[in-house]
């Protein structure tokens, strides 16, 4: 069968269940690592879109989920006994318990957040860094809800992954909650508050908070080139910089406004200025350039 193509290629990874081999194959076998049930029967035709994308980021997990599909045509009790009236229907299996599942069809990116959200919640041994990966990538792309709860997911076994809080935090950031995004950083366990992961994400959103008020770009370009010595205008204008993505043109007119002026608004440019490199993190090109100038500028 078509459906079931993937089941034969790795039985490690991918097999058919049975009510009889459930409690094996499925309860038991979740004490070590996360199992996905896939309720499926042939004549489902949202089950032959769901089946392969599932069989597909199982083996992308490389072994830190599996799967098991059952046929609720060949195996109604354990459908009976899990409440199954529709398929496709899938539940996460961790510790021998249902922790996680959904009905119906999704999409290639839903799946892998689901995915990805049971291996987060398995812990460290099934690859926290992996999950964290796919997190940050998530909310790259714009997965934004996806992101916060693979997180929020991580946070549940593990509150002192700082990179989880900071990830958190810029995902609140991302929908425009900065009292929400200020408040995960607060979960930053104590000594760890100044943490360079930390501290970008807070700097990520003062900056963030600051280009609400700073006015719209070609407005302050436009004063700047009338009056260059306007220097809250070059100020606002770093903002609204940063509030387009544009790190780099940024930095440049704070760099100017520290040449011109460096004692302006008790030294409000050097302040930014470190304000934006810690936002950048500390594998920012761009940042490491940065303060490599300031601090030419500093000592000259």
């Amino acid at each position: 069968m078509e459906l079931n193509a993937a089941a034969t290629k790795d039985p490690g990874l991918i097999k058919d269940g049975t009510d009889q081999s459930f409690m094996a194959d499925v309860v038991q076998a979740s004490m070590e690592v996360p199992v996905i049930v896939d309720f499926w029967a042939p004549w489902c035709g949202p089950c032959k879109q769901l089946g392969p994308a599932l069989e597909k980021a199982v083996t992308d997990a490389k072994g830190k989920v599996r799967l098991v599909k059952v046929d609720v045509d060949r195996n109604p009790a354990i459908a009976g006994q899990l409440r199954v009236q529709s398929i496709p229907a899938v539940f996460a299996f961790l510790g021998g318990q249902p922790v996680d599942g959904f009905m119906g069809a999704q999409s290639a990116s839903q799946i892998k957040a689901f995915v990805d959200r049971l291996i987060a919640a398995a812990g460290p041994a099934a690859g926290v860094e992996e999950a964290l990966d796919a997190a940050d990538e998530m909310l790259a792309e714009g997965a934004v809800a996806d992101a916060a709860q693979t997180y929020a997911a991580i946070l549940a076994e593990d509150e002192t992954s700082l990179r989880a809080v900071a990830g958190l935090a810029r995902t609140h950031l991302a929908m425009g909650d900065f009292e929400k995004a200020r408040g995960v950083l607060e979960l930053t366990r104590k000594g760890k508050e100044n943490d360079a992961l930390i501290a970008a994400a807070r700097a990520q959103i003062e900056l963030a908070e600051a280009a609400g008020d700073a006015g719209e770009a070609g407005e302050l370009a436009a004063r700047v080139a009338k009056d260059p010595d306007d220097h809250q205008a070059r100020f606002d204008l770093a903002a609204a910089e940063l509030a387009r993505g544009d790190a780099e043109a940024a930095i440049e007119g704070l760099l100017e406004l520290f040449r011109r002026d460096r004692e302006w608004n008790d030294g409000a440019a050097k302040a930014q200025l470190f304000k934006v490199f810690d936002s950048l993190g500390p594998k920012s090109e761009a940042a490491a350039r940065g303060r490599r100038r300031l601090s030419s500028m500093i000592f000259a």
